[in-house]
């Protein structure tokens, strides 16, 4: 046989695309439009309705950046289109094929009712199945006219990311807006040769299902009329029978498809605009569910249900109407889709006790596995979190984009820090906005790893990244492939379904150990600093606000602990650690906004600590210690002067003259208190940090180097740090001025003040206190610079195999060499307050309040001895999607802790996040709850959720070893019982004397309900 391959696939190519597409509308006729530009922001769909409409022409140009316009769109379906399937087809001037990025718009009754949304790739609205002839339309439709940010695939800046820069050029051209006659023949046929044209060409040539296929095809193109398409797309679509009903082999791949549409809570556009896309995809997502009896769509982020349950309640209704009939799966349990490394432990087990409470009460649904699809990396304690509060199961797809080393699973148990295992799965398909295209299922198979272990996976399918979800074309896909040859076959499922089916498969399936680290991505630890210290100074003042809240409810008559308030608060910190915000990846507009709003809820945390202490009372000045360790440090009074206190965890000291071990002297450019000598060089580094203890020097090399490096990565500016960073750097000039700003018995500090760059000027107060090693470096920096990044340095003299950087709960210990791909790839990682050098006998610590990248690195020196380098990431100046990221002022501190051990970290990474406050209060008080017995850290104390009056605690082992001790009550103790996060009893607690006995494993978060006497 001579080979015609590429004349059939061509001709086939040609006649599906110009002629079989265009024919699935069969006729149409326009209908009439008017418009109102909506002024501003959004507005109820009241005002629009009442608004005065004007006569608006197709061709015309419409929507200025981030406007509104609405559409009035009436007409009638002619009489003779009776008996047939007549649609709406809108045309807004789509510019591409990405719904997530562009002009949206929801189609609405004139009574208001929300019908369905239009986008690229959903430009219907059904009217009527079979028509009667004769059916009035007549809608209102809200149009947004989103700019598309990602124009130019992010190789340009652009001042469109913010309302504030936009300008008012309108965006979009409108093209059509038609009643038309929806060919089901057509469409079908469309559906038949897409669905085996694709399959054809994924397939190999040598393979005789390829031909088979091939010459069917064009056997059912000879029957094609091309001046009746209509008329013979029936018999076209019988001769493909054949080949569409042959089963797929026994042994083929089984993909499970889950309805998907990964929306962004914000990224390319605001958190105003998600609550709208929200609404937009679900209608669309409820009327699929009402077209396809077996469709199934699973839908994350309680924050979004929240939002269209407040905002659009008919179509909060359909979605609790899908839910019961199966076809909506709430599935995460999560507030957001979270970033999996920047959040703090308490936050993410927030996270899921805000989500899980959301979707049991108002579907009365325990979500049972956390869906993560698209955050940057994962952090290892995220196994146990996941399983105490509940979850069987985790679902990523992320860690495919790795830059180096293929992760060389797809379904595995993920082991945790602690010891904690999940059941994991990557979909091999590669991404969660899947289609079902050829492409992608011979991916999805030649990509699986688990082959000869497990033979199922799971596809997300719909188009996502800003929502508009699944369509009927996918739909259609799905069905054709659920049993064809040559083709992994799909069903679609529950994602429950899924796993408790591959966990069956594969009881047996290897482990994963330690973080999922995504070798991509890696300036997320860093962009938009003011953002990740919003978030930072929120957690630990949640925390401040919770202790002396429920302090006061103990101790103080009258004072009703603010439920409601926390709640809310919490909320909004949390739906900001959503993965394209708190990892600065996000237009200006949305950090903008964050930063305000972090600010407010600063605010609002202040006042209502400040009430809950003005509530044990007046008297004279105390310091309050919000922190789990005891500590004995120097502190500011109302008036600025320092003093000396000691205050046991959790508790509060007056201001006493209580003497300091020994004074802080001033000598020149050297600070010294007894434990450690600082020495700081005429250029402004630290030239000798000389730990007095130890008799040891602590640097290798000058330490606090300040360094310059140019920052342009090859692709995701604000994403991205990729290794050629570190070839072209300069250190910042010599200091212009070191002066000392602060001499006393307390404190210790000198002023270092730089310029540099295009304007840009760094002040560091570098400070020692009396009766502490740790050295702080409070940092002021007005920046100017774009695409660098500043990094500063402390090369210490330490032979440590390995760094130590704080994580949820617990810290995770990285190698410093880079022996294989897997550590070389490891140039840039997160830690949270602390990351910990150390070789036997001795250590150092670099503490932090607001940052999050590092890197560490090791050099043998000429003598033989070791330099081990911790480089804290300070700020970045990517420039896409917001030009003017990170620009202007920041201020935070860290630190340098000589002769620190892992306890030491812990302490003092607590002591700088949550500074002593100091207030006036009558007398002392007992703690709420004191902890005895080493690595034994309190990380929560609040009332039970359930406004019982119970104290709830969380705790963890801190050290990574068995911890033993006991938790002491500060009130009669009645009970106690062990929890999940949600506060649910899982066994009582056993009392002795008063108090409860702990015995935890290495890193173990133990969460217990105290009952009060």
């Amino acid at each position: 046989m001579h080979d015609e391959s590429r004349r059939i696939e061509e001709r086939v190519k040609r006649l599906h695309d110009q002629r079989i597409k265009a024919a699935v509308y069969a006729a149409a006729v326009p209908l009439a439009v008017e418009a109102w530009q909506a002024p501003g922001e959004p507005v109820p769909f009241e005002e629009a309705a009442a608004a005065s409409y004007v006569p608006f022409t197709m061709g015309t140009p419409w929507g200025p950046p981030w406007g509104t316009t609405w559409f009035r769109m009436r007409g009638q379906v002619p009489q003779e289109w009776a008996g047939r399937r007549v649609e709406a087809v809108i045309d807004l001037g789509f510019v591409g094929g990405w719904p997530g990025n562009q002009a949206e718009a929801l189609v609405h009754l004139t009574d208001g009712t929300p019908l369905k949304a239009v986008n690229p790739l959903n430009q219907y609205v059904a009217i009527a199945n079979p028509a009667q002839g004769g059916e009035s339309v007549d809608y209102l439709v809200e149009a947004a006219s989103n700019p598309d940010i990602l124009a130019d695939n992010f190789s340009k800046t652009t001042p469109l990311g913010d309302k504030l820069t936009a300008g008012d050029k309108p965006l979009y051209t409108f093209l059509s807006a038609d009643l038309a006659i929806l060919d089901e023949e057509v469409f079908h046929l469309d559906l038949d040769v897409q669905v085996l044209r694709e399959l054809m060409l994924e397939l190999s040539e040598h393979d005789p299902r390829r031909h088979e296929i091939a010459h069917a095809l064009d056997r059912a193109m000879d029957l094609l009329d091309l001046d009746d398409v209509s008329g013979s797309a029936a018999a076209v679509r019988e001769a493909l029978e054949p080949v569409l009903s042959r089963p797929a082999h026994a042994s083929a791949h089984t993909i499970s498809g889950v309805g998907h549409a990964h929306i962004d809570s914000a990224w390319l556009w605001p958190i105003r605009e998600t609550k709208r896309k929200t609404s937009r995809t679900f209608s669309n997502v409820t009327s699929l569910a009402e077209e396809y009896d077996d469709f199934v769509f699973a839908c994350s982020q309680a924050q979004q249900y929240e939002w269209v349950r407040d905002n659009y309640p008919e179509v909060w209704a359909r979605i609790q109407e899908s839910v019961k009939n199966g076809q909506w799966a709430p599935v995460g349990g999560m507030w957001v889709e979270s970033d999996g490394n920047l959040p703090g432990g308490e936050a993410v087990a927030r996270q899921f006790v805000h989500g899980k409470r959301f979707f049991m009460e108002h579907f009365g649904i325990e979500t049972k596995g956390v869906w993560l699809p698209d955050s940057f990396g994962y952090n290892a304690a995220y196994p146990q979190i996941a399983k105490l509060a509940g979850n069987e199961w985790f679902l990523t797809q992320k860690i495919s984009w790795n830059q180096t080393n293929k992760f060389p699973h797809h379904t595995f148990w993920w082991e945790g820090i602690d010891g904690t295992r999940i059941f994991t799965h990557f979909p091999p398909v590669d991404t969660y906005n899947a289609r079902f295209s050829g492409e992608e299922m011979s991916r999805a198979v030649r990509n699986y790893s688990e082959k000869g272990g497990a033979s199922r996976s799971l596809a997300p399918f719909g188009w996502g990244d800003g929502g508009g979800g699944p369509t009927r074309e996918i739909m259609e896909r799905a069905r054709r492939l659920a049993d064809l040859e040559g083709s992994a076959k799909v069903v679609v499922e529950h994602p429950d379904a899924f796993f408790a089916k591959a966990r069956e498969e594969y009881p047996d399936a290897p482990v994963w150990v330690g973080e999922l680290y995504l070798e991509l991505h890696r300036a997320t630890y860093t962009s938009q600093a003011r953002t990740k210290q919003g978030n930072r100074r929120c957690e630990h003042l949640l925390r401040e606000a919770e202790l002396w809240a429920t302090t006061a409810a103990l101790h103080a008559p009258g004072y009703s602990y603010p439920h409601e308030k926390l709640d809310r608060l919490w909320k909004t910190v949390l739906l900001h650690q959503f993965h394209d915000i708190l990892p600065g990846s996000s237009i200006a507009w949305v950090h903008r906004e964050a930063e305000a709003e972090y600010a407010r809820v600063a605010r609002e945390l202040h006042a209502l600590t400040a009430e809950a202490v003005a509530g044990l009372g007046a008297g004279a000045p105390r310091a309050f210690n919000t922190s789990p360790y005891d500590r004995a440090e120097v502190v500011r009074t109302a008036d600025g002067t320092p003093a000396y206190v000691e205050v046991p965890a959790s508790g509060s000291a007056p201001l006493a003259d209580t003497a300091p071990p020994q004074p802080v002297t001033v000598d020149g450019r050297v600070l010294d208190n007894g434990l450690v000598r600082v020495e700081v060089a005429e250029d402004g580094t630290l030239s000798s940090v000389r730990d007095l203890r130890a008799g040891r020097e602590v640097l290798a090399e000058p330490g606090n180097l300040l360094r310059l490096h140019t920052d342009l990565p090859n692709y995701w500016d604000a994403w991205d740090i990729d290794k050629h960073y570190n070839n072209r750097y300069t250190d910042l000039p010599a200091a212009s001025s070191v002066t000392v700003v602060e001499q006393d018995p307390l404190v210790g500090a000198l002023r270092v003040e730089r310029s540099f760059g295009k304007g840009s000027t760094i002040t560091q107060t570098i400070s020692v206190r009396a009766g502490s090693p740790r050295i702080d470096i409070e940092t002021d920096i007005d920046w100017h610079e774009t695409e660098k990044i500043l990094k500063a340095a402390f090369p210490v003299d330490i032979r440590a195999p390995h760094s130590s950087a704080e994580i949820q709960f617990g810290h995770i210990q990285r190698p410093t060499h880079t022996n294989t791909t897997w550590e070389s790839a490891r140039f840039e990682v997160s830690g949270h307050r602390w990351v910990h050098l150390a070789e036997p006998g001795y250590g150092v610590a670099v503490i932090n309040d607001s940052t999050y990248g590092h890197d560490v690195s090791r050099t043998v020196r000429e003598d033989g001895g070791t330099t081990t380098t911790v480089r804290l990431s300070l700020v970045r100046a990517p420039r896409i999607p917001d030009p003017e990221a990170d620009q202007g002022r920041h201020r935070f501190t860290y630190a340098l802790l000589p002769g620190a051990t892992i306890e030491d970290a812990v302490a003092e990474g607590y002591s700088l996040n949550l500074p002593l406050r100091v207030a006036d209060a009558a007398g002392a008080f007992e703690p709420v709850v004191s902890a005895d017995g080493e690595g034994i850290t309190v990380e929560a104390v609040k009332l039970a959720d359930d406004a019982s009056g119970d104290v709830v605690v969380r705790l963890y082992e801190s050290r990574g070893g068995r911890a033993t001790g006991t938790l002491r009550a500060g009130f009669p103790l009645a009970g106690a019982q062990i929890t999940d996060l949600l506060e649910r009893p899982l066994q009582d607690a056993e009392i002795t004397d008063g108090a409860v006995a702990v015995a935890l494993r290495p890193f173990q978060i133990l969460t217990l309900r105290l009952r009060r006497g």
